[in-house]
């Protein structure tokens, strides 16, 4: 039997023995960039979840504002509820929430001395103390013109 001592690779071979599997620098490469990856996409669950929070605020204070202006609309136009005011403050408490609302009665277009138009401003911003919600995006501001039955200058009956 003749003994072979000089064994030669072929190409493929070879070339099969280099491509074999991953080092360790590439799987560290693969890691940082999955990484990456994956931050991006929890920065933006989380960006989601605290909009959420908020549009929920807006919900709420859309609401009360409402009904607000729903206890205003029912009044007499010559009410003292309705008289003009700079602002008034009050808290409401609606689904565990805390809200400030801010309401502003300004009178305008008078005629013999008596205001015809009322301009009622409701502002329903949620208070601090709850989860963490930019007041500026969940505060709500309704404005409404209310007139008085009485004709104007303009107008005869």
């Amino acid at each position: 039997m003749k003994r072979i001592t000089n064994i030669t690779k072929t190409p493929a071979a070879a070339k099969q023995r280099e491509e074999a599997g991953f080092t360790i620098l590439e799987t560290a490469i693969a890691l940082v960039l999955m990484t990456i990856v994956g931050l991006g996409a929890a920065s933006l669950f989380f960006y989601a979840n605290r909009n959420t929070v908020s549009e929920g605020d807006r919900e709420l204070a859309m609401a009360v504002a409402q009904q607000q202006l729903e206890s205003l609309r029912y009044l007499d136009f010559n009410d003292v509820s309705l008289a003009a005011t700079a602002g008034s403050t009050t808290n409401v408490t609606r689904a565990g929430r805390n809200y400030t609302v801010l309401t502003t009665i300004t009178d305008s277009d008078f005629v013999n001395g008596l205001p015809t138009t009322k301009t009622i401003r409701i502002q329903v911003t949620p208070a601090l103390g709850g989860p963490a919600v930019n007041t500026v995006f969940g505060s709500v501001t309704v404005v409404w013109q209310r007139t008085a039955v009485s004709v104007g200058p303009n107008r005869a009956f």
